[in-house]
């Protein structure tokens, strides 16, 4: 059961969801001088619930030692941190205010089985960026 698609619009009454820019992490981009360039795929909007991170988020974020400021957020499709595996150095999500996050992990996914995109969401952890 999407228990998101059910509390969302009672969560939205009290903390709004908001239209955010997304852009998906393609991998890097190696340059002459050996170093590796982030690449992504062009920005796309997406609704947003932004909250604070919760006690037992602060725990599983513990060991990744990041400092800064950090945020959950919760949004529809499938969103990625860092994934070495697959050379992916983490989704960015510009706010309306037009400061940076960068996705350093996903703490939550429901239906990414599904093929379905609207009923896919996630819980992200970000850090706030400089710029990106």
């Amino acid at each position: 059961m999407n228990l998101q698609s059910i509390t969302a619009a009672f969560v939205a009454a009290v903390n709004p969801q908001v239209n955010c820019l997304l852009k998906v992490s393609t991998g890097n981009t190696p340059d002459a001088d050996y170093s590796q360039t982030p690449s992504y795929a062009h920005e796309v909007t997406v609704r947003a619930q932004i909250q604070s991170l919760t006690y037992r988020d602060l725990m599983q974020l513990e060991g990744l030692n990041l400092n800064g400021t950090k945020k959950a957020i919760y949004l529809y499709g499938n969103i990625e941190g860092v994934v070495r595996q697959t050379n992916k150095g983490g989704d960015i999500i510009t706010m309306p205010d037009g400061t940076v996050w960068l996705v350093a992990q996903v703490l939550e996914a429901w239906g990414m089985n599904t093929s379905n995109t609207t009923e896919r969401w996630c819980k992200v952890a970000c850090t706030q960026q400089n710029g990106a």
